[in-house]
C-alpha cells in the first residue's frame, strides 16, 4: 500500500513504454498524493490515452455530511467486494494503468516519519493496475488495487500496489472480472526485483527520491 507515488520521467518516455501514438502536451506531475493529479493510461475505441487525473474517489458519509465536513479521498482498492467498487471492477472500461517510477511509504517512529522509495530493478516506468471514472461534478478521478506485500516492502506496510510487466497491460485493461481477481491475490512482485531506498528526508517534505532530478519533467 502506498499514499504517494511519483513519475520521474518524461512524458515521451511514458508514450513510448505504454503504446501511445500521439504524445500529449500534458506536463508530469511531480508527486501525487490523494487529492492530486496522477497519470492515467486507459483505452478507448482500440487506443490508449495518457491524461492527468485526480488520485481518490470522492466519499462523503451521512455522519460526514452532519458533521459538516468535506468529502474525503479514497485511492486504494483492497476489497473488490466493498459496495464502492463492486458495480465498477467488473467493467473493462474503468480499467485503468496509473503510471509510477516510484512509490512511498512512511517510515520511522511517530511523529518523526520519512520517505523510504521503492521501484523495480530494470523498470524505469511502472504501471499500477487501477480504476479510474469521470464523475459529475468531479472529474476524472482513479484508484489503485492493492496485495499483500513481498517481504521488501515491510515493516513500512504490509500491503502494497498491484504492480503489472508491460506484457500484463493488455489482460489488465481488457481482461475480466476473474483476471481482476487473478491478478489482486496471485503472488507480489518477487522482493528481489525492489529497489528500496531508505531516507531521512520527512514524510511531508515533498523531496523526491534519491538520485532523480528535482525539477518538473515536461515533454
Amino acid at each position: 500500500m502506498s499514499r504517494l507515488h511519483t513519475v520521474r520521467a518524461t512524458i515521451a518516455e511514458i508514450a513510448a513504454h505504454v503504446g501511445i501514438e500521439a504524445t500529449p502536451a500534458i506536463s508530469v506531475p511531480s508527486e501525487t498524493v490523494e487529492g492530486l493529479l496522477g497519470l492515467v493510461v486507459f483505452e478507448k475505441a482500440g487506443r490508449r490515452i495518457l491524461r492527468p487525473m485526480t488520485w481518490g474517489f470522492p466519499r462523503l458519509t451521512r455522519d460526514m455530511r452532519e458533521r459538516g465536513e468535506e468529502a474525503g479521498r479514497i485511492g486504494l482498492v483492497a476489497d473488490l467486494t466493498n459496495p464502492m467498487w463492486e458495480q465498477m471492477v467488473v467493467d473493462p472500461r474503468y480499467r485503468c494503468l496509473i503510471v509510477l517510477t516510484h512509490f512511498a511509504n512512511p517510515d520511522g517512529a511517530p511523529g518523526a516519519k520519512t520517505r523510504t522509495w521503492f521501484s523495480v530493478k530494470n523498470q524505469p516506468i511502472v504501471a499500477w493496475a487501477g480504476f479510474c471514472r469521470n464523475l459529475m461534478g468531479d472529474g476524472p478521478v482513479y484508484a489503485g488495487m492493492t496485495m499483500e506485500a513481498n517481504s521488501a516492502i515491510p515493516p513500512t506496510n504490509d500491503r502494497m500496489p498491484v504492480l503489472l510487466d508491460p506484457h500484463e497491460y493488455g489482460r489488465w485493461l481488457r481482461g475480466s472480472i476473474q483476471d481482476v481477481i487473478q491478478f489482486q491475490f496471485r503472488p507480489p512482485f518477487a522482493p528481489e526485483r525492489m529497489v528500496v531506498q531508505q531516507t531521512e528526508d520527512s514524510w511531508r517534505s515533498k523531496e523526491p527520491p534519491p538520485g532523480t532530478d528535482a525539477q518538473q519533467l515536461l515533454i
